[in-house]
């Protein structure tokens, strides 16, 4: 349907109004048309779809190629040598491998579950407080923006033995001093309280705009049927906010699964391999050992773990959503 119109010189004219009339003008320009206008679209995404392919899916071939190689340098060039399965036999040999990749998991659970907790709690008061949550949200936003060196030095200086904060306290209390860092039952979980301290913001500001964004009809119609606060929280605002925790869960999930400074600038995966995350492992194998090949097939191994983790944690959200 066309919506009349008058020009200024008087004239009435006739103004495609809405999607459907814009689309009945373009089918009456024929099948050479509709076909121009189909192959203009493709052509207008060759662009987006070659950077993507240069900065994502070449490298990441090179990088599976790179896996079943050795490479090594020689008279000034990169010298690949085909090896098969031998970086597999030897990742299946490499008690290190596995407990950083246990150290990953434990690393990954807590902390997402904590920040979420958390994130979703901060969220909470904050929507409540009303002109107050701006002030919350600028003040929450400060670990996001500190540099990750500047974290591990404020951190480092808090874990120290004799000055640091933490110590001080015990001190204090007439408790033993720790050595945070050192220990081998302390240093993972000193690297868990860093990293929740440093991103619960980020879910402090995802719950946040979830809340902000709640429609205020289903929760007013709650409170009049007299429903509790808590049963308001339960039944209402918990299942219209779940997308926002599946989202955040999952950014925080891939995000934790990447941990990589705060263990390079605090313990430098020790001791031992107390705090060795994948990660760093990845790092240490690549550069100070030189293995690249075993190096890329260690990061196919851990790009395929947290394929599976995602995948898995995606559908079991699809499968509960469908039960609600």
């Amino acid at each position: 349907m066309c919506e009349s119109t008058r020009t200024e010189s008087g004239v009435k004219g006739c103004a495609f109004g809405s999607t459907g009339a814009r689309e009945t003008a373009l089918r009456s320009r024929g099948p050479l048309g509709e076909r121009f206008d189909r192959a203009f679209q493709y052509w207008a995404l060759l662009p987006a779809l070659l950077v993507l392919l240069a900065l994502t899916v070449f490298p990441l071939l090179e990088l599976v190629g790179m896996s079943f190689s050795t490479v090594s340098f020689g008279q000034g060039q990169v010298i690949w040598t085909w090896s098969g399965l031998d970086n597999l036999r030897t990742l299946l040999r490499d008690h290190v491998f596995f407990a950083a990749i246990g150290n990953t998991i434990v690393f990954v659970v807590v902390t997402v579950v904590v920040e979420t907790v958390l994130g979703f709690t901060l969220a909470l008061l904050a929507s409540e407080v009303g002109r107050a949550a701006g002030l919350a949200r600028q003040l929450l936003m400060i670990p996001i923006l500190v540099p990750g060196i500047a974290i591990g030095t404020i951190w480092s200086l808090m874990y120290n033995y004799e000055t640091g904060i933490f110590n001080v306290v015990l001190r204090f209390l007439h408790l033993p001093a720790q050595s945070w860092t050192a220990n081998p039952h302390l240093a993972l979980p000193s690297i868990m309280v860093v990293d929740i301290w440093h991103w619960t913001s980020f879910v402090f500001l995802l719950m946040l705009a979830g809340f902000e964004s709640l429609p205020a009809e289903p929760i007013e119609a709650a409170r009049v049927d007299g429903a509790s606060g808590w049963q308001v929280l339960r039944y209402v605002v918990l299942p219209l906010l779940r997308p926002t925790i599946l989202v955040a869960v999952l950014f925080r999930t891939i995000f934790a699964f990447k941990v990589f400074d705060e263990v390079f600038l605090l313990t430098g995966g020790g001791p031992g391999t107390a705090s060795e995350v994948i990660s760093f492992y990845i790092y240490q194998v690549f550069f100070p050992q030189s293995r690249m090949g075993y190096a890329a097939f260690l990061s196919v191994v851990t790009i395929l773990t947290t394929v599976v983790f995602v995948a898995v944690y995606l559908r079991a959200a699809r499968r509960r959503e469908a039960r609600a």
